[in-house]
């Protein structure tokens, strides 16, 4: 898939969704006053009592796979502070681990952020800062905060105790400054084999966190980095790397999920010795490669992740999926992925609408997917103009018209805004409508059509039905009916109260259409659940994907990529990104008019 060229500006500009109308564009200047959770409030405070002056925040990818769903609340929150507060974001790529990561992926992540309707103040790469990490480490071995350990990760695990018993030192942990920095700069000329030696921070053994028990800093690994090739056999570890990011770049909020709450200690602890403001060997490593230093001390603040059932997250599982071809690549619209989600139709607007309803808290829980369905369905009840499109045709044949019989009908595209138009729909003797909208033996409280009985055609006029035509098998193959004259728009006995309303398309005018009708790719709840021994594979629905030929009106044919439809009484369309054309249209559903799965509970 193409990707457009980072284009980020850099004149600290808010940086505000470019699909919003003008109307929501005034809304979200109220944004800042209006929202109320805590984390803005933190940063109302922060203005208010002159800790900062600006706003400056990141939103830091590791690029070892695709962005899903989750990811969407971390943009929305990172980029949307930013620009409510009249400061600005980063896009940061966090490739500290060079043996998981993919350009493919760097591209997919710039593609997304810039999808959702945010750009970024600066691109950055942890890798921008190698040089000042392995520095900074030189300068936590000369202040006695860090030392070059040689036990294995068996033996690390083994010595750092557990949540009721103290870790105990290493044997290694009182090596001599001039000694650690002899091994740590043999690390650095890749002297040593991978899973050797490690650089530790020399924080306490004792602590009741165990992040603080002299974690590593750095490894070797002997992999090709994406950006600096082989120039690194040695590689920073999360903690030191991102906090030292945040403090280069002038981070003044670091906002993170709740996972890394207890990494926070670390996380000052690491920006507060290597004190990037008052090395100025550290400073001239950076303005040498003409990279800006705005160090600032980053307040790191968790909220909770975004978790919806029905749907798994982990990018391992997800890779899995992929790779065992349970799914059709990382864009498959079953697929949480954004741009899985993209394909299967969801929108930036429908997605901030989301996040928006789902708020910022501190307390993490399961959420229904309801909430994420619901916000598409209400973006693309405004958003959406309307078609008429069959998913499981059944001939309709109107015997009182004549075979030669067409005529054009004109329709609104919206019947909720008539800024959209209007439309010419193309009307004739026979006709497709769904199948489910005709029962020849009709259960109780069916409105539709059935044998001997009336129906309202959609903008066309009531008909009677007077026979059926079935094959073989006794399957109903086509319904033959009248039209009533004075029924027709504009006619006397067009406002004759009849129960049913059905759609149809004309068959001699009908655009052949494959149509991809998507629902949730698991049938429980909780898939990552295995306490009855199954794992998220065993409950993947075969129902997930149903791929069949219908009908459209030849207006909807024309739909470009990516635009949705509303397909009247049977739900919202996307044209395919990839695959749709004109010529041979391919929709894909992206949700149904109502919460089919509600009844099912």
């Amino acid at each position: 898939m193409s990707v457009s060229s980072p284009n980020p500006a850099v004149d600290g500009t808010p940086r505000i969704p470019a699909d919003l109308k003008a109307s929501e564009k005034q809304a979200s200047d109220a944004l800042a006053s209006e929202k109320k959770d805590f984390i803005r409030q933190i940063v109302r405070d922060d203005l208010a009592s002159g800790r900062h002056v600006a706003i400056r925040t990141r939103f830091p990818p590791e690029p070892n796979g695709y962005l899903h769903i989750g990811h969407a609340k971390a943009i929305c929150l990172d980029f949307g502070i930013a620009a409510e507060f009249g400061g600005d974001c980063n896009l940061r790529l966090d490739d500290t681990n060079p043996a998981k990561e993919d350009p493919e992926y760097v591209r997919a992540i710039q593609d997304d952020v810039r999808w959702l309707g945010f750009d970024w103040h600066d691109l950055r790469h942890a890798s921008d800062y190698f040089e000042v990490f392995y520095l900074s480490a030189e300068k936590l071995i000369r202040q006695g905060d860090a030392f070059v350990c040689d036990l294995s990760a068996d033996e690390v695990r083994e010595y750092r105790g557990s949540l009721t018993e103290p870790g105990r030192n290493s044997p290694f942990s009182d090596r001599g400054i001039e000694e650690n920095l002899d091994l740590f700069r043999r690390m650095r000329a890749g002297e040593f084999a991978d899973g050797t030696r490690t650089l530790r921070a020399k924080i306490d053994m004792t602590s009741g966190n165990i992040n603080l028990r002299d974690p590593a800093i750095y490894r070797i690994k002997h992999v090709e980095h994406q950006n600096t090739g082989n120039a690194w056999p040695i590689y920073p570890m999360y903690d030191y790397a991102h906090s030292l990011s945040d403090a280069v770049e002038g981070i003044t909020h670091s906002l993170c999920t709740l996972e890394f709450e207890d990494h926070r200690p670390l996380y000052d602890w690491c920006v507060d010795r290597v004190d990037l403001a008052n090395s100025p060997e550290l400073v001239k490593s950076l303005t040498d490669k003409g990279l800006p230093f705005e160090a600032a001390k980053p307040r790191q603040i968790e909220f909770s992740r975004l978790n919806f059932n029905f749907l798994v997250m982990s990018k391992r599982k997800l890779l899995a999926m992929v790779n065992d071809k349970l799914v059709d690549g990382w864009d498959d619209p079953r697929m949480p992925t954004l741009q899985g989600i993209r394909r299967r139709g969801y929108t930036p607007s429908a997605l901030r609408l989301m996040v928006d309803r789902v708020g910022i808290s501190k307390q993490n829980s399961l959420l229904d997917i309801s909430i994420l369905e619901g916000a598409l369905r209400d973006d693309l009840d405004s958003a959406a103009p309307r078609r008429m499109g069959v998913i499981e045709p059944l001939k309709l044949i109107l015997t009182n018209l004549a075979d030669e019989h067409t005529e054009t009908l004109h329709f609104s595209n919206h019947p909720k805004d008539e800024s959209f138009g209007m439309r010419e729909v193309p009307f004739a003797r026979e006709l497709w409508i769904e199948r489910e909208d005709f029962a020849e033996i009709p259960p109780p409280g069916f409105k539709r059509l059935k044998l001997d009985g009336d129906v309202r055609l959609r903008g066309a006029g009531i008909i009677h039905c007077d026979a059926v035509v079935k094959d073989a098998d006794g399957t109903v193959i086509e319904v033959h009916c009248t039209l009533d004259p004075a029924s027709r728009p504009g006619m006397e006995g067009a406002n004759r109260k009849i129960k049913g309303t059905i759609h149809w398309v004309s068959a001699a005018h009908a655009i052949a259409t494959e149509i991809r009708l998507y629902d949730r790719l698991f049938t429980v709840a909780d898939p990552d659940n295995d306490d009855d021994g199954k794992t998220y594979v065993d409950y993947l629905n075969p129902d997930s994907r149903k791929v069949v030929t219908g009908y459209v009106e030849p207006s909807a044919a024309t739909a470009t990529p990516e635009q949705s439809l509303q397909f009247e009484r049977v739900g919202y369309f996307v044209a395919d990104r990839y695959d749709h054309t004109p010529e041979a249209p391919v929709f894909n559903r992206s949700v149904t008019l109502r919460d089919t799965w509600a009844s099912k509970a």
